[in-house]
């Protein structure tokens, strides 16, 4: 597969870490992150999407993506800055290992906020820390020091959780609340081959009509809203960000065949994915 170049989509390295001051090469275009990154913003503000919910960066925002995660860069400001430290899959599950899944279903679901000033010291220091290392590329222990790094700052970020946000919202709180969120995390993981309620209810063990009656409750939106919702985010990520034809993307998302990944697309878009395409051409 042939991709076009995004700093924040691709790994060269077994790591990255530095100051990001131009946002302009991957402004308005969807990238799904094979690694993941943290970002603190030091200077401006910038408009992003993190898979489908808008947010706004603004100075000491930290902001925690997780591998898989798909982002669009909407607008900044001239003066926008933001360190950031970008790692592997393979790195953040060694260093990870022993974390609680519901944190980062958390992390997940809430991938940015902003630090008090006091409380951006640890921060501040490991990025300082990271991109020493990053730079130092004689370091033979180059790499499993930032393998610790980043085992830091997820023990930090793991505290701050806990400080700024209320224990049940980390860990759930009705069971309707749990189900939804298992819900949302099993839409993350299949919507690119299953697109039915059936496959998640019988997941989750529970009726389509209990699922979806949950998911408007929470949200407003049918399940198969969400489960679609996903879906055309994950075409649109292949369209904008790949050059395999309308064939290879049918075949890779499961459907029948071009004609039918058109007509999915179209209905739900307005128009066709060659047209978005297009539309998106960098």
């Amino acid at each position: 597969m042939k991709r076009r170049d995004s700093t924040l989509a691709i790994m060269r390295e077994p790591f990255a870490a530095g100051l990001d001051e131009n946002l302009s090469p991957i402004m308005h275009h969807l990238w799904k992150l094979e690694g993941g990154a943290i970002y603190f913003c030091h200077n401006g503000w910038a408009h992003v999407t993190i898979d489908l919910k808008d947010y706004e960066i603004v100075p000491n925002t930290q902001l925690v993506l997780l591998p898989g995660t798909i982002i669009r860069i909407n607008g900044s400001s001239s003066d926008f800055t933001a360190s950031f430290f970008g790692f592997p899959k393979e790195m953040f599950r060694e260093a990870c290992l022993r974390f609680e899944p519901i944190f980062f279903r958390f992390i997940k679901e809430h991938p940015c906020y902003v630090l008090p000033e006091e409380n951006t010291g640890a921060i501040r220091g490991l990025i300082r820390a990271t991109t020493a290392i990053y730079n130092d590329r004689e370091n033979r222990f180059r790499n499993q020091i930032a393998k610790n790094h980043l085992q830091s700052f997820m023990l930090d970020i793991y505290d701050k959780c806990y400080r700024y946000f209320d224990k049940h919202e980390i860990e759930g709180g009705s069971r309707q609340d749990e189900i939804f969120k298992n819900f949302v995390v099993l839409v993350h993981e299949n919507c690119i081959s299953q697109r039915e309620v059936t496959f998640y209810a019988n997941k989750l063990c529970i009726s389509t009509k209990y699922l979806t009656g949950i998911c408007r409750s929470v949200t407003g939106d049918s399940a198969k809203k969400i489960i679609d919702d996903f879906a055309i985010l994950e075409i649109k990520v292949l369209l904008q960000s790949t050059d395999l034809t309308m064939q290879d993307i049918a075949d890779q998302l499961g459907f029948p065949d071009q004609s039918y990944l058109g007509r999915y697309f179209k209905r739900h878009e307005g128009i066709s994915p060659r047209e978005y395409q297009n539309k998106y051409a960098m």
